[in-house]
C-alpha cells in the first residue's frame, strides 16, 4: 500500500532521522511504500495542504517551531488545529522534546505523542499501529497520479469507467471525472478488489451501486447514463448484479 506522508520539523537533522527510519521500515515491509515529503515550517505544511490539494495519510509533526517572530512556540499544535478544521483526517503523530501538550493533543485527534529521541523500535510500533488500523480504511480508496499529484478517490464515488483508446475515464458522483493514462485491464486490476465493479463490454467498467435498472439491451445508471450491452452480457451482468445484492 502507499501511504502520502509529510514530516514537518524546523530542524533538518530530525526530518532526515525520520525518513531514514520511514526507508528502513519500508525495507523490512517491502509491501509498503511511504511517498515522503519535508517540511521545515508549520506554515509551509498548511499552505502546500490548503493551496495545492495536498492530503497526506500520515504526518509527523514537531510541536515546537519557530513562529512569526523566530521564537520557538506550539506552532506544530496551531497547525493541527488548523488542519483539522480543513477537514484533514491524516493520522497525526507528534515529536517533541516536551510532555506539556500530551492532554492537546487528545484534542486534535492525535494518533501518538512521543518524546526525543525517538529510537526506531518506538517508531516502528508506531508504524505497525498505523498500517493495522489503516488496512481496512484504505480498502475504501484507490490512488490516482492526476497532473503530477496523487489523488485519493473513494471508491463508492466512482459512478462508471470508460475507455477511449488508452485513456480511462473514470466519471464520478456529482458529475467529476478524472483521466487516466492506461489500459482498460490495468484499471479493471486496480478495482478487481471491489466486488461492486463489473466489466461490461469492452469499454466500460460500472459500480453496481449505481444500477437503477437493467435489461437485455441497456443499464440505466443513476444521473441517467445509459450503457448499451454487447450480445449475451446480460445474463452475466444479471447474476453479478444479484450477486452481489443477496451478499
Amino acid at each position: 500500500m502507499t501511504y502520502l506522508t509529510a514530516l514537518c520539523d524546523d530542524e533538518t537533522e530530525e526530518l532526515n532521522k525520520t525518513e531514514k527510519i520511514l526507508n528502513a521500515y519500508e525495507k523490512e515491509h517491502p509491501q509498503t511504500d511511504f511517498i515522503i515529503e519535508c517540511f521545515e515550517s508549520a506554515d509551509e505544511l498548511l499552505y502546500r495542504m490548503e493551496d495545492r490539494n495536498y492530503a497526506p495519510d500520515l504526518i509527523f509533526m514537531d510541536i515546537f517551531m519557530p513562529g512569526p517572530g523566530g521564537v520557538s512556540e506550539s506552532m506544530g499544535m496551531a497547525a493541527a488545529k488548523k488542519l483539522r478544521s480543513m477537514g484533514s483526517r491524516a493520522r497525526l503523530v507528534f515529536l517533541t522534546t516536551s510532555g506539556e501538550y500530551a492532554l492537546e493533543a487528545f484534542d486534535v485527534n492525535a494518533s501518538q505523542y512521543l518524546l526525543k529521541p525517538v529510537t526506531q523500535e518506538k517508531m516502528f510500533d508506531v508504524l505497525d499501529t498505523f498500517l493495522e488500523s489503516e488496512e481496512e480504511e484504505k480498502k475504501k480508496y484507490i490512488l490516482l497520479k492526476v497532473e503530477g499529484r496523487f489523488v485519493k478517490v473513494a471508491v463508492n464515488d466512482i459512478v462508471y469507467c470508460e475507455a477511449q483508446g488508452k485513456i480511462q475515464y473514470i466519471h464520478l458522483a456529482g458529475g467529476g471525472e478524472y483521466l487516466q493514462r492506461m489500459t482498460m485491464t490495468e484499471l479493471g486490476t486496480i478495482l478487481s478488489d471491489y466486488g461492486e465493479f463489473v466489466r461490461v463490454g469492452s469499454a466500460f467498467i460500472v459500480n453496481l451501486e449505481y444500477v437503477d435498472s437493467m435489461n437485455a439491451r441497456d443499464v440505466c445508471l443513476t444521473g441517467g447514463k445509459r450503457i448499451y450491452l454487447p450480445r449475451g452480457a446480460y445474463k452475466g451482468l444479471r447474476e453479478r448484479y444479484f450477486s452481489y445484492y443477496c451478499k
